[in-house]
């Protein structure tokens, strides 16, 4: 999942972007309102995080104009200012939920996640193709009862095939949403870690669940295979 974070202090957007990194997200930052303008409307993200208070375009107001372009993202708005007023207006503006610093990471965490779930598309807590599921909240991925451990890098990848059962995934498109905007390595990763996937999810259950569509890219089979 490819997460953008919009903060003008350095040191948070850092700290935030390290830890959702551990985590195996992919991870853009930019550190005033107009950078984080463009990146949001030339970019696809699953979530996006902003500071109310940005230089150049104001949190709220970037909201506002990406909810105006039809930009649909769910958004977690970060502020330095208590109150109600201020909480209605992130909202107002079109996020879909709002954190208070200094915040828990744990908790930053969490409503990530339970915005992922409640994005336009229907997320359920746990995803599943056939007796293949995946907690995101666990990180937990199981093939019948029998538990698969994974890399935060495998299970981000699992996790994006299982978001889009039965398409037809383009390496591009992996990419963008499993690495990081300025992944500049060799893009064969991904055909690394889609055998390290078969060798773990597939292989040792007789399955294949996971496959290659030559010319085109990468599908998981809505049945687990």
């Amino acid at each position: 999942m490819r997460i953008l974070v919009v903060d003008d202090d350095a040191h948070v957007a850092g700290a935030v972007r390290r830890g959702l990194e551990g985590e195996g997200y992919a991870v853009d930052v930019a550190l005033d309102g107009v950078d984080g303008h463009w990146l949001a409307t030339e970019n696809a993200y699953d979530a996006l995080v902003l500071d109310s208070m940005l230089p150049g375009i104001s949190g709220d107001d970037l909201c506002t104009r990406l909810r105006a372009a039809g930009v649909w993202t769910p958004i977690l708005m970060l502020t330095a200012k208590t109150g109600e007023s201020d909480e209605a207006q992130a909202l107002d503006a079109g996020a879909d939920d709002f954190l208070s610093k200094p915040f828990s990471y744990v908790v930053l965490l969490a409503r990530l996640r339970a915005l992922l779930r409640r994005g336009a598309v229907a997320r359920p807590r746990v995803l599943s193709a056939g007796d293949l599921t995946l907690d995101p909240a666990t990180h937990r991925v199981h093939r019948g009862e029998t538990e698969v451990p994974l890399s935060p890098r495998q299970f981000a990848l699992l996790e994006y095939l299982m978001r889009h059962p039965g398409d037809v995934l383009a390496k591009s498109r992996i990419l963008e949403h499993v690495w990081d905007f300025s992944f500049d390595g060799d893009p064969n990763i991904v055909e690394v870690y889609v055998r390290q996937l078969r060798l773990r999810i597939d292989e040792p259950f007789g399955r294949s669940a996971l496959r290659t569509v030559r010319g085109a890219g990468y599908r998981l089979d809505a049945d687990g295979g």
